[in-house]
């Protein structure tokens, strides 16, 4: 058996020898101690001081991010109220002398003090001159002062500044007295343990010389290799060179247990890194994976001729999947479409372009142009077999569901010449898709950048503006054609923009609908309409039997409870079901039938009358009226239009006629507009009729005097 001997006797071995002739170098390490106290003491208030020093910095440039972030919306509206209490707060801090915010002239806008003192004044103080050119979070000081100042943004336009004053006075003095209380306990430690530390000191100097030969080739040499091996595993090295040993102690199992765990390293960090950077649900990279790829691509094209091309890809309208058949089905729906998107990209020799899902139910795929090669043509071909394979419908759980794609494209480097900008630019892109009527792809140009920010001003002074009396209702009539006789009126909103006057409906409430304010303008519409319906039934005895028609939009269907609504208003309005007349276009039933079907029949058993509006424009227009409960359809003005010179229009309208009265349906006609329209429509059994020719949109009040 072979005997095994360990460290510990070695050590002790060398350390009984090494303490005989310690003694001689006692003189020397007393003469060093005085020495290494200095040193101790010097390098123990260098760090004080740089600790001192990043920690106040750290602070500084923390605060006034925060500060210049918080001021934003008080500065732009000019609320001095708001930014005298932000600043309050931080004058309340330690150490900090002053706080001010200026304009991009330099003049003080707010100084913290309640009757701002310098309000209006320009700032002269030697710190002044490099703060109003500051794109970012600027550091100056001096012997007593810190001054950390950040510029004040709203997108990419600047308002102002913010500036923070700290006094050093209070930390110097806290070094000083640090300083004074280590020179006094290194002192006394130094006279009480003089002679034992250089006892210690001698005992271990000898040991280290005797034994440093040993200790070079049992321990010092195996760790060094070991610590070697660190080094690159840490810096992600993972075939770093482990050395290995047939060594039977201590140092043996460390370089053993060493390798062991470099293997369960290299195997932890390959499952961390999928994980990290892969989508769990799809297995395609994630947003990290795909920023970092994205950084590396762009920094490769920098000051070379490649090109890229980022196409920025929204599922339309997933959303109604998870809220209709469930989450799951969500899930297997963005299955199907990260395969599909990997088959048209393999398929249009997309070998070179990298696919990642970057959240939800959004897709980016980076192109990267070859030598001669046009970038823009290659991603709008892609583009184009994406839209056209992910239009196709997808079957899941049973069902065939219609979604579509919306794509938008930017270039590298001729849309931005970096990441963050390239990846805001596809996003627009994508948005003015969405825009166009989805399913489609656009490429960024900057004239996006201006209708975004037309349609966010929009949105902007949309909110409340049924409050601020900005938007009202107006009313066409509607005739029947056998008698011509006034039989209702549609309800339609206007808006009336205090500065640009009308707002085309085709504008705001595509505003509304996307920004989901419709959810809480339509109630007030739904209201409003009930009212004067009301009110006219109860001025007007002819006007005991008209009916108010009002459209529903598609948002309002897929969330909360249009038939409590309804029910709730009718009550209230105190109108009965049977006035009220709710219309809803064809293309917000498809893909949710089952579930509109029961929300129109529960109005219907209720009294409410259901229009199909827009009837002819969808996607499959006649085979909804076997699904979907309604009352009436409303031809289409683009049939109505060219019925007069139109053989196609004429009959595919007759049809729509015959059809829906074979069904027990009456049919409204839209845009009648020319007196022989309105005798075409008599003549083949159109029910009732509303258009220019019959009346204008019109007032509460003129439609008043119209009933009169």
């Amino acid at each position: 058996m072979r005997l095994r001997v360990g460290l510990r006797a070695h050590f002790a071995l060398l350390a009984a020898v090494v303490l005989l002739a310690s003694l001689s170098l006692v003189l020397l390490v007393l003469q060093r101690q005085g020495a290494a106290h200095r040193d101790v003491q010097a390098l123990s208030l260098e760090s004080i001081h740089d600790f001192s020093s990043k920690r106040m910095l750290s602070q500084g440039e923390a605060a006034a991010t925060q500060l210049a972030d918080s001021l934003v919306n008080p500065l732009y509206y000019f609320d001095l109220d708001a930014i005298g209490s932000a600043l309050l707060n931080v004058l309340r801090q330690p150490d900090v002398d002053y706080v001010l915010v200026y304009d991009n002239e330099g003049r003080v806008i707010h100084d913290g003090s309640q009757d701002i003192s310098t309000y209006g004044q320009s700032m002269s103080d030697p710190f002044a001159y490099e703060v109003l050119s500051i794109t970012d979070v600027h550091v100056q000081s001096n012997d007593a002062l810190m001054d950390v100042s950040a510029p004040i943004r709203i997108g990419d336009q600047r308002l102002g500044g913010v500036r923070i004053g700290y006094s050093l006075a209070a930390m110097k003095a806290d070094e000083r007295q640090v300083g004074g209380f280590m020179s006094g306990r290194l002192g006394e430690i130094g006279r009480s343990q003089l002679l034992w530390i250089g006892l210690l000191l001698a005992g271990m100097v000898a040991l280290l010389v005797a034994i440093g030969f040993v200790l070079q080739r049992a321990l010092v040499s195996p760790v060094r290799q070991l610590a070697d091996a660190a080094r690159e595993i840490e810096a992600g090295n993972f075939e770093a060179n482990v050395p290995t040993t047939r060594r039977n102690d201590e140092v043996g199992d460390l370089m053993r247990a060493f390798s062991h765990m470099r293997d369960s390293i290299v195997r932890h960090d390959r499952d961390i890194r999928r994980m990290a950077y892969t989508d769990a649900l799809t297995g395609l990279s994630n947003r990290l994976a795909f920023r970092e790829l994205l950084d590396q691509r762009v920094a490769e094209g920098n000051g070379s001729a490649r090109q890229l091309a980022l196409l920025f890809a929204d599922i339309d309208d997933f959303k109604r999947v998870n809220d209709t058949i469930g989450h799951d089905a969500g899930d297997e729906v963005l299955m199907q479409f990260s395969s599909r998107i990997r088959e048209v990209i393999d398929l249009h020799r997309g070998g070179g372009a990298e696919l990642a899902r970057f959240g939800g139910d959004e897709f980016v795929i980076l192109l990267k142009g070859g030598d001669g090669e046009d970038i823009r043509e290659r991603a709008e071909r892609l583009a184009d077999a994406l839209v056209r394979e992910l239009g196709r419908p997808i079957p899941v759980h049973g069902r065939q569901v219609f979604l579509g794609i919306s794509i938008g494209i930017a270039l590298f480097p001729d849309d931005a010449t970096d990441v963050t900008v390239l990846m805001k630019n596809g996003d627009i892109a994508m948005y003015q898709a969405k825009v166009a009527g989805k399913n489609c792809y656009r490429f960024y140009s900057r004239v996006m950048d201006q209708a975004v920010e037309r349609r966010v001003r929009m949105e902007q002074d949309l909110r409340g503006a049924w409050e601020r009396g900005e938007l009202s209702l107006a009313y066409q009539p509607v005739y029947r054609l056998e008698s011509g006789k006034l039989v209702g009126a549609e309800a339609l909103l206007r808006w009336r923009h205090p500065e640009h006057g009308p707002v085309s409906p085709s504008l705001f409430i595509d505003v509304a609908e996307q920004s989901g304010l419709i959810e809480v303008i339509g109630p007030q519409v739904l209201r409003a309409a009930c009212m004067d319906a009301r009110g006219w039934q109860r001025d007007f005895p002819s006007a005991r039997e008209l009916f108010v028609s009002v459209n529903v939009s598609a948002r309002q269907l897929r969330t909360g409870d249009l038939a409590a609504q309804v029910e709730t208003v009718l009550r209230e309005t105190g109108l009965a079901a049977q006035h009220l007349h709710v219309e809803l276009t064809e293309t917000a039933v498809i893909g949710d039938e089952a579930r509109v079907s029961s929300l129109l029949a529960r109005l219907r058993n209720a009294g409410v009358k259901v229009w199909l509006d827009d009837f002819g424009t969808g996607f499959s227009g006649l085979s909804h009226l076997r699904r979907v409960p309604v009352d009436g359809v409303k031809i289409d003005r683009s049939f109505v239009a060219d019925v007069l010179r139109d053989p196609d229009d004429l009959a595919l309208t007759t049809a729509i006629i015959a059809m829906a009265h074979s069904l027990g349906i009456h049919v409204v006609a839209e845009g009648v507009e020319k007196e022989g329209q309105y005798a075409i429509l008599r003549e083949r059994g159109c029910d009732l009729a509303q258009g220019f020719w019959l009346g204008h949109p019109m007032t509460n009040q003129e439609f008043a005097r119209l009933l009169a």
